[in-house]
């Protein structure tokens, strides 16, 4: 069944992309691919976001790296790869940019143009903070470092990305002066988002690296995700 998912997307995307072709637009047309999480655990597939841990509902790798491509042969050079870390909210400030239009001026707008930093106008990085939440569970990752907080399990999980990319090593004993720093980022944060307007009403516990299916033990991880 998945297969067949994955068969069918292909093939419409490239429908999608023949049209372009046919119809003499497709040197001149953005055409952005992502996705909103990775692979989920309830596929029951174990392999499917290595050699990220986690799943979607998780803030591990396997749950927040996902694909982004964008084909724009008339303005980014086809095969180009852009490394540092972006995020979902930059779509609007770069495709507005590219279109002319004008980005709201009445709510704070927490991404940014990506163009010249993916054409190499801009050396900098997008973001040096990027923040995710789910209700008690929410990340952030800033600079080199990721930590992950909880309340149920109540719980932090501190990795360092430059050294560990697929979050092995849990360091928060070592660098408690880290976690202090980084739930500082987190407390700031939140006290300028505004009141959730669809408050979580369930949860349900995931493990973090076991797909549903497999046994689970007393010594698993896992995180309960608001929903």
């Amino acid at each position: 069944t998945y297969a067949a998912m994955i068969k069918a997307l292909d093939r419409g995307v490239g429908q999608v992309l023949d049209a372009l072709q046919r119809n003499g637009l497709d040197d001149n047309t953005i055409v952005i691919f992502t996705s909103d999480n990775g692979g989920a655990h309830y596929l029951g597939l174990p392999d499917i976001n290595q050699p990220y841990r986690g799943w979607k509902t998780t803030f591990f790798g396997g749950g927040i790296r996902v694909p982004l491509f964008i084909k724009w042969p008339q303005g980014i050079t086809p095969g180009s790869e852009y490394n540092p870390f972006t995020h979902h909210t930059d779509l609007l400030p770069t495709i507005a940019k590219l279109a002319g239009a004008q980005v709201p001026d009445d709510r704070t707008i927490d991404g940014v143009d990506l163009l010249p930093y993916i054409q190499g106008e801009n050396p900098g990085q997008p973001h040096d903070t990027l923040f995710w939440r789910s209700g008690h569970y929410e990340v952030v990752i800033d600079d080199e470092w990721k930590l992950q907080r909880a309340d149920r399990p109540d719980k932090n999980w501190l990795f360092n990305l430059d050294r560990d990319p697929t979050e092995q090593d849990e360091v928060s004993s070592q660098y408690p002066e880290k976690v202090d720093e980084l739930e500082a980022l987190l407390d700031q944060h939140n006290a300028n988002l505004p009141p959730s307007m669809w408050p979580s009403v369930v949860e349900i516990p995931v493990t973090i690296d076991k797909p549903l299916g497999q046994p689970e033990s007393p010594e698993d991880n896992f995180i309960y995700w608001p929903n």
